[in-house]
């Protein structure tokens, strides 16, 4: 059985069913809203689910625009290639990260994960 590879349940690789070499992975977030400002950033990462705090309040999309800027900045992709796929009205979302690399599913699950724990504590800490 071909598994695709993960880092438990918060982070998944998907292949592409588009021509292009385009691969998918995917997050399972938590995500806190109406945080201060200074406190935005990739919280946790855990097994099960990555802890996004935002700015944003949860209204009029306002926390899911902020989620989907703070987790273009953590993995270095533009906010285009981000998506919340699920949970859009919820603090569990499902994110998809849309990537264009030759890299096997398990060094783009890797680096996805590395990204973001590179991130923790927040966006704005060196």
């Amino acid at each position: 059985m071909n598994v695709p590879p993960s880092y438990g349940a918060a982070i998944r690789w998907f292949a592409s069913s588009g021509k292009a070499s385009k691969s998918v992975i995917r997050l399972l977030c938590h995500v806190k809203p109406g945080v201060n400002a200074t406190r935005e950033g990739i919280s946790t990462v855990t097994d099960e689910y990555i802890e996004v705090c935002v700015a944003g309040q949860p209204r009029d999309g306002e926390a899911n625009k902020a989620v989907v800027k703070v987790i273009a900045e953590a993995v270095k992709l533009p906010k285009s290639s981000i998506q919340i796929i699920k949970g859009l009205h919820s603090r569990q979302k499902v994110v998809e990260v849309i990537t264009m690399t030759a890299a096997s599913p398990e060094e783009q699950v890797e680096w996805t994960r590395n990204a973001l724990l590179a991130k923790l504590g927040g966006v704005g800490l060196p």
